[in-house]
């Protein structure tokens, strides 16, 4: 907090500090003059009979007159000791109840927003903040799986980035990704988290805060400008792939690009992109990773389609025939995923845009539906090939029924349309069970297969 760097509040609570340890060692001399009094008190009402040979008092003779003696040195003893503990107590029980005001008083006022995960990855704490940067009250993200607020791909690159310029430790700091609030916007986040260990060293979750961050905020205009033209010249963009596979048989079928970028990554990839279309340079980035994602999709088995995630934005402009048209990939192995995290005013000039391309064998993916804007109006506009379900409707769907329920109804619609229908984000084994079992067309997710830069891991793929 401010005031508790300030010079004179240091001061002030020194004096105190110092004032409080004179009265507590002045009562504690206290103490210890009476418990020496009655001590001797009691020493010399057995010693000074005995000194003059006249009988003890009270009957007690002189074989146990040493021990009464002893026994009852010790009674002011113990009562000290009592009173002592007794007054420790009361100092920690007030000072964990001012630490715990002060905590609370942090949760309720700090923009940041503190959370804590399970090592399943579900959250099992949530401070009010998170409803400003996720659009979610800290009761509704409890028991949620991280990855309906946060891409653990995208999350996972920055803190492998950041541990490489850092250190070997698996904390991490000033990590900027993107946050998914729940009205579908996209929201730039810095990161900073550190693992929950027991007392023998082991993990058991995750802790940490986040902040929004404002990509004009995180570095100047200039300098923005200067690194995204820097992307768009120095080739630095690479594409990794992620196995798409089908769930009757288990071969797979389709590869998900994905783009990196090499050299240094303080940013995310998506976080990268929100920096560029912070200047008005999104186009020529997404541009540039789809021509960058064909022309790396040469080494993949020919088998295998090629699905590449545009913005409905990208989609309008007349360099995206040109750069499929190039393409040494021909147009029936390309999918094209538009997000449906983008609000569309007018879908017909985007269908327009699309038609010539989808004619000549292009097929068209709503990516990450359920996730954001438009929903399925977004569905029933662009009529996809494919539709592709969010992780957050995947995650859990084996043990919730309304995820379930959801799930079956969009195998049907899927059906009554003729799109295949692709669950993204498969992690667990049960999650891939239950969306095989409602009879989605096929599947991805870490479970299936990681994102990978390596052509022999492709080559096995076919």
């Amino acid at each position: 907090m401010p005031f508790m760097r300030d010079p004179r509040f240091k001061r002030a609570s020194s004096h105190k500090r110092r004032q409080a340890n004179r009265l507590a060692s002045a009562s504690t001399g206290w103490w210890l003059l009476v418990v020496v009094f009655i001590e001797a008190a009691v020493a010399l009402s057995i010693r000074l009979p005995l000194a003059f040979g006249l009988p003890l008092w009270g009957g007690i003779d002189e074989q146990t007159g040493f021990p009464a003696l002893l026994a009852l040195l010790m009674v002011p003893l113990v009562v000290l000791a009592a009173w002592r503990l007794m007054r420790q107590q009361q100092r920690e029980r007030n000072q964990a109840f001012r630490t715990s005001r002060l905590m609370d008083t942090v949760l309720h006022t700090s923009l940041d927003w503190l959370w804590a995960t399970g090592p399943d990855g579900r959250f099992t704490f949530s401070s009010p903040a998170c409803k400003d940067i996720t659009g979610y009250e800290p009761f509704e993200l409890l028991g949620k799986h991280i990855t309906c607020v946060i891409d653990p791909g995208d999350l996972a690159d920055a803190r492998l980035e950041w541990k490489a310029r850092e250190s070997g430790d698996s904390s991490w700091s000033r990590v900027v990704t993107v946050c998914r609030h729940r009205d579908g916007r996209r929201v730039l986040i810095d990161v900073a988290g550190r693992p929950m260990r027991d007392r023998d060293g082991r993990d058991y979750g995750f802790e940490g805060t986040c902040r929004v961050l404002n990509p004009e905020a995180a570095r100047s205009r200039a300098e923005v400008t200067r690194r995204i033209q820097e992307l768009l010249t120095d080739g630095s963009l690479v594409t990794a792939f992620q196995p798409i596979r089908c769930l009757k048989t288990g071969s797979v079928v389709g590869a998900e690009s994905l783009t990196r970028f090499s050299g240094s990554q303080e940013f995310s990839p998506e976080a990268r992109f929100m920096e560029a279309a912070s200047i008005g340079l999104d186009i020529e980035l997404e541009i540039l990773a789809l021509r960058t994602a064909l022309a790396t999709a040469a080494g993949l088995p020919t088998g295998l389609y090629v699905a590449a995630n545009l913005s409905p934005r990208v989609c309008l402009d007349p360099r995206l025939a040109a750069a499929i048209t190039e393409s040494t990939i021909p147009p029936r192995r390309i999918v094209l995923e538009v997000t449906e995290r983008h609000e569309v005013g007018n879908y017909e000039p985007l269908a327009e845009a699309l038609a010539p391309l989808r004619r000549a064998g292009l097929r068209i993916a709503v990516d990450d539906a359920g996730a954001g804007f438009a929903s399925m109006r977004h569905i029933l506009q662009l009529k996809p090939d494919l539709i592709k379900l969010d992780r957050g409707i995947i995650a859990g769907i084996d043990t919730d029924p309304a995820q379930r329920a959801l799930g079956a109804a969009m195998v049907g619609f899927s059906s009554e349309i003729g799109a295949a229908l692709v669950a993204e984000g498969i992690e667990t084994e049960a999650e891939l069970a239950a969306v095989t079992k409602l009879g989605m067309t096929a599947a991805q997710g870490y479970l299936l297969g990681r994102p990978s830069l390596r052509p022999e891991d492709w080559r096995t793929w076919g």
